[in-house]
């Protein structure tokens, strides 16, 4: 029996050696342990000490005035859109395949969301679906860098400008990575962020928001920040009710969290690197084969993946005798890599956004407050409803181990050159 046979049919596996740590994830060392117990012995996990040290050294390492921790990155976001003014009536753009943290608290302002597409190689938000789909309304886009890939800024940044609306960027799966040089995150008019502990930045819990912006900043403050709001708030029409969470939400970060994400950032540029050689080596195994292709950003475009964040390949059936991807990704975990098909469910098509009277309204919550049905059916986004079958999981390398990796990619190869025989 061949090496080359495939393992689904009795050949021996690709995968042969033991990871060991190569996919461990987050590195704990005694650092972070020392730092968080240092919190938890002086009984200051309610403080904010250690995390505004947190937050100064996260906006220096993306050279932003601002930046405001909060307990989630669904906290954060929805800061950020109270931020920008996200309000009763209005509406935001967003991806429709992304976690839903990206976009559903619009509903918690009164406020709704209009889909649209995504790119078939970026998966990221599709510029020229965006303009079309601006009203009146329209008070704002979310950007998601998905799966670590840099959305498009530039024309995204330039639509905003000429109907004078704001952009945040949702960089949950992309801390690190840069666009045309520039960190994600900085390029909108305000950036938020998960940083759990499953992150490429993983803290533990937490999420952060970063901006430039003085008012969307304290408007963030405003929102879900009580004590804070005594200090921080300036602006004449939030000073008035500092005290009070505008809100009546308290986001403020655990400091377990800020202590071990002050240690984790410390580390992260490094690890960060590290995690970029190991999956740039992984994809270079894979250049040229039928049917499978990097999801990453092309190597002279001053565009990187962060810290690759649940990492995907892109599938195209066509190109590799149509064999569908689930049969694809079957042959490939026999190969001893785990796999399966797949990104997030479209939201467009969730019975949340479609029948759901969450504040019982008397209609569904989505255009609750709208002036239209903006509701979008099954064929209302086609590329988003084709993604989660023309992509993969792929190995998540925390660090790197060149036999370990060839091995894994070795899984891909060896399924890709005798998918005939899987037809």
């Amino acid at each position: 029996m061949t090496k080359s046979v495939l393992a689904i049919h009795g050949g021996p596996k690709a995968v042969q050696t033991d990871p060991g740590e190569v996919f461990r994830w987050p590195q704990v060392t005694k650092e972070d342990e020392d730092a968080v117990l240092e919190v938890l012995r002086r009984g200051a996990m309610s403080d904010v000490d250690v995390t505004m040290e947190f937050e100064k050294e996260f906006a220096a390492w993306h050279g932003v005035e601002y930046a405001l921790a909060h307990n989630t990155g669904t906290a954060a976001i929805q800061a950020a859109m109270y931020g920008v003014g996200v309000g009763v009536g209005d509406e935001i753009i967003s991806p429709s395949l992304t976690f839903w943290a990206t976009c559903l608290q619009a509903f918690s302002l009164g406020a709704t969301i209009v889909f649209a597409e995504v790119l078939d190689d970026t998966i990221c938000l599709d510029p020229s679906d965006i303009e079309h789909r601006i009203t009146d309304r329209t008070k704002a886009i979310v950007c998601v860098h998905y799966l670590g890939y840099p959305c498009d800024m530039d024309p995204i940044m330039d639509i905003a400008e000429r109907h004078n609306i704001k952009v945040i960027e949702d960089v949950s799966h992309a801390h690190g990575g840069l666009y045309k040089g520039r960190l994600v995150g900085t390029i909108g008019h305000v950036g938020a962020m998960s940083l759990m502990s499953g992150k490429s930045l993983p803290i533990g819990e937490g999420g952060m928001l970063i901006t430039n912006d003085r008012l969307i900043f304290e408007r963030a403050v405003a929102l879900g920040h009580y004590r804070r709001s005594l200090t921080e708030l300036q602006d004449p029409s939030l000073k008035p009710f500092a005290g009070l969470p505008l809100g009546g939400y308290k986001y403020r970060m655990h400091q377990l969290s800020s202590a071990m994400g002050r240690v984790q950032l410390r580390h992260y540029r490094e690890r960060m690197q590290v995690i970029d050689r190991a999956m740039n080596y992984f994809w270079d195994l894979l250049e040229g084969l039928p049917g499978i292709k990097p999801h990453r950003p092309p190597k002279d475009s001053g565009s990187t993946m962060g810290g690759w964040y649940a990492a995907r390949g892109l599938y195209r059936p066509e190109r590799i005798g149509g064999l569908s991807v689930q049969r694809f990704c079957e042959a490939v975990a026999a190969e001893g890599v785990p796999t399966s098909p797949g990104a997030n469910f479209p939201l467009h098509l969730h019975p949340v956004l479609n029948e759901a009277d969450i504040y019982g309204h008397g209609k569904p919550t989505r255009i609750a407050n709208s002036n239209r049905d903006l509701r979008q059916g099954p064929g209302s986004l086609p590329v988003t409803e084709k993604i989660p079958e023309r992509c993969y999981w792929i190995p998540w390398f925390k660090r790197f181990d060149a036999k370990v990796i060839e091995e894994h990619a070795l899984a891909f190869r060896k399924v890709a050159e005798h998918a005939d025989e899987l037809m």
